[in-house]
């Protein structure tokens, strides 16, 4: 299938006249004709000309399949004659609401336009009981039209914001009114029309989806089985499990708690930015070093949230399963509290590295019911180990680089006189003498 061609949820394509597959980039944004065609396939060509796109079937080994259907909504046509409808887009809570192709002027029942027949044949699919059905069923690639500017002037069209991968999770027959039509002292004209809720489901590592599985969807020598090696992992369970498991692949994402590398990390040219930089390198060749400072990171974090944070140990190198330091939150007041383990996962990285999803769930698995988890990292946390930590509700603070430096930067001000070096220093000298060898429980009865 070639190399990887990755686009992120929300990234920005351009839709050129000119087919050509050849350029990866059109300026700023994303060459669809290369995202969703490598050069030189035989395979059908995704189109975005109209509102409701399918691809015309393959015949795989075991059984005709259409590979996909791709929508398209256009929110500055929404209410217009040609589009009397408005679709609704909320993929921070994985839902999307699209209405069918059906119009005032169209002759014949619902389901005689292209675009309404090809989701009604969806339907019977994604909405089928068996795994045999869900596993032919065509994945929606949804895209929405965004203006752009160019020469100083918009342009409405030839771009589109690429919105994920959706399953039809419902579909409704209604009646609607053609606002374009309606006269004085006469009622606006109805038509039906279908309209159907989507779950849009997560996405891989980093919200990225890799347009080589509508290859393997497209390629007839593959069966549908085949094709899944490619698919998003919360596709692939869908088509195992059925309507059970739509709540759990939806995409969710709290906007206010997911960060992007850069809120993550100091401003370029920021005394931060050197204080993260001198952290790097200093614990770069003893990075066990590192937990000493980060559980003095992680005393200072926790302390901010009113709670009273008890230092435990260090654990030893090699064979810590996802716990470097282990301390003692104690929550409450004095005559009314509770003591909470709290463990403590250490990683000295490049500023510029991200922490993976898989990497936060390593730590997760550690934690006990009413145990806390706390991440500290010189780098940055991947969008979807943000989002798998709100989705999926798990009692884990994560620390980014930014925060790092500008505790550190605090804690140098307060003990060392500003002296970053001199607390770096400690870490390096105190370190072999914090480390133990305890279960993490032992801290809630530690003096």
């Amino acid at each position: 299938m070639g190399d990887p061609r990755r686009v992120q949820m929300l990234d920005i394509v351009r839709y050129d006249r000119t087919y050509s597959p050849v350029e990866v980039r059109l300026g700023d944004y994303w060459n669809f004709w290369w995202l969703q065609d490598a050069p030189g396939s035989p395979f059908k060509r995704i189109q975005l000309e109209s509102g409701i796109n399918p691809v015309a079937f393959v015949a795989g080994p075991e059984a005709v399949r259409r590979p996909l259907i791709a929508l398209r909504s256009s929110p500055w046509k929404a209410g217009q004659e040609s589009t009397p409808w408005h679709d609704e887009f909320d993929l921070n809570h994985g839902h999307v609401r699209y209405f069918g192709d059906h119009k005032v002027s169209t002759l014949g029942p619902v389901g005689t336009t292209p675009g309404n027949r090809a989701l009604l044949e969806a339907w019977n699919l994604h909405g089928s009981g068996k795994g045999e059905d869900r596993l032919l069923a065509p994945p929606l690639i949804l895209f929405r039209a965004v203006p752009i500017w160019r020469d100083g002037r918009r342009v409405d069209k030839g771009h589109g914001e690429f919105c994920g991968v959706g399953v039809l999770e419902r579909l409704e027959y209604i009646v609607q009114r053609d606002p374009g039509s309606s006269r004085p002292g006469q009622a606006a004209a109805t038509f039906p029309n279908i309209v159907v809720d989507i779950n849009v489901i997560k996405l891989d590592e980093n919200d990225e989806f890799d347009f080589r599985w509508l290859d393997a969807r497209r390629d007839g020598q593959l069966t549908a089985e085949e094709t899944l090696e490619l698919a998003p992992k919360a596709w692939v369970r869908w088509v195992e499990q059925g309507k059970v498991a739509l709540p759990r692949i939806r995409r969710r994402v709290l906007s206010s708690r997911v960060q992007t590398r850069d809120q993550q990390l100091p401003e370029v040219g920021s005394p931060e930015q050197d204080i993260l930089e001198r952290v790097y390198r200093a614990f770069d060749n003893n990075k066990h070093a590192f937990e000493w400072l980060a559980s003095r990171i992680a005393e200072q974090v926790l302390s901010d949230s009113g709670a009273r944070y008890s230092e435990g140990w260090l654990t030893r190198a090699g064979g810590d399963g996802g716990m470097d330091f282990v301390g003692r939150l104690d929550v409450g007041s004095t005559r009314a509290q509770t003591p909470l383990v709290v463990l403590g996962q250490a990683k000295c990285v490049a500023p510029s590295s991200s922490i993976s999803a898989d990497q936060v769930a390593r730590v997760v698995a550690r934690l006990r019911r009413g145990w806390l988890g706390v991440f500290v990292t010189t780098g940055h946390f991947s969008q979807q180990a943000q989002i798998e930590v709100v989705d999926d509700e798990y009692p884990l603070v994560l620390v980014p680089g930014r925060v790092v430096a500008e505790v550190i930067h605090k804690l140098a001000e307060e003990s060392f006189e500003g002296d970053v070096q001199a607390l770096l220093n400690m870490a390096l000298t105190d370190y072999p003498g914090a480390v133990t060898h305890r279960r993490p429980e032992e801290v809630l009865t530690a003096g």
